[in-house]
């Protein structure tokens, strides 16, 4: 087995390597002077069991074009299987046309990572669970949402009741709250523009509750401040978030510092520094465990069950 990182997240894939005590791979990645990528690995893969790790966040499109050369070259170089662990799967949101003349985006990133030549793909939480059947190569879907339920009960809140902060994340609360033996309740929200929310129906009784949401990402917060206004004002006791992905475009990280939330805790899909209400917990040992079952044909599923 052999496992190399992209430049995006040297850090998360040095822990994952660590985790299952695989030394992490030499690989020289680089920019010409044009902009241009250059991948090359410093190491035999002929015949190897090949691993690229690349989380897709920030300057997206350039950690893209380097994942995708990656996966070329490692495919140009005899490796017996890629696969590709994407933390982070960018463009996930784009997973159907809303409006005529538009593009499905996350189905062109699948193909993309397909023709390159890509044997399989583990990914955490993906935004949409079709985004799976975009590929035409097995995709092993994580999530960390067994890890946010024991950390739940760690926390041992007083009076705890699962929140969903908008109607689409019905299904995964539903599954937290039988997991962990408490009440649901919704909000229903309205979005009057891109990365604005506005929280206006509450389906529940929370007052003197410990609200806990489990998302599967914090973009500009509008969602989560929109819900955890509507429920402190319905007399709740408090409001921890959980999302897997923290990407707080803009001055998202401030506004909810300023706003109703008390707690918020995210994985390390993406780098970030815990400060203030924020809180990051380690995944690699999820996606190192999943690597190592994947290297020896095993089952994935029971990690997340």
């Amino acid at each position: 087995m052999k496992i190399f990182s992209g430049s995006s997240h040297p850090e998360l894939a040095k822990k994952i390597a660590d985790s299952i005590e695989v030394p992490l791979g030499k690989i020289d990645l680089k920019k010409f002077s044009n902009g241009e990528t250059y991948a090359r690995f410093l190491e035999n893969v002929r015949g190897c069991d090949t691993f690229l790790i690349q989380s897709l966040y920030g300057p997206i499109n350039d950690y893209l074009m380097e994942l995708l050369i990656m996966v070329d070259a490692a495919k140009r170089s005899s490796a017996a299987r890629i696969t590709v662990v994407i933390p982070h799967y960018a463009y996930a949101r784009q997973d159907w046309k809303a409006a005529s003349r538009e593009p499905i985006t996350a189905k062109l990133l699948a193909d993309l990572l397909s023709a390159a030549g890509a044997d399989r793909i583990i990914a955490l939480d993906l935004h949409s669970e079709q985004i799976q059947g975009f590929f035409n190569i097995p995709v092993d879907a994580l999530t960390a949402l067994m890890k946010f339920i024991r950390y739940t009960e760690e926390l041992k809140l007083s009076s705890p009741i699962v929140l969903a902060p908008d109607a689409g994340s019905a299904k995964k609360s539903t599954k937290a709250s039988l997991k962990l033996g408490v009440d649901l309740a919704i909000v229903n929200k309205h979005r009057p523009k891109h990365g604005d929310a506005e929280a206006v129906h509450l389906i529940g009784d929370v007052k003197g509750k410990d609200c806990v949401v489990f998302e599967d990402m914090i973009d500009t917060g509008g969602t989560i401040r929109a819900a955890a206004k509507t429920v402190k004002a319905a007399g709740a006791n408090s409001v921890t978030v959980f999302a897997t992905h923290g990407i707080f475009s803009k001055d998202a990280l401030e506004k909810i510092e300023q706003s109703e939330i008390d707690r918020v805790i995210i994985t390390d899909s993406i780098p970030q520094k815990g400060n203030g209400k924020l809180e990051v917990l380690d995944i690699s040992d999820l996606l190192g465990k999943a690597i190592k079952r994947c290297h020896n044909n095993e089952s994935i599923s029971s990690l997340f069950e």
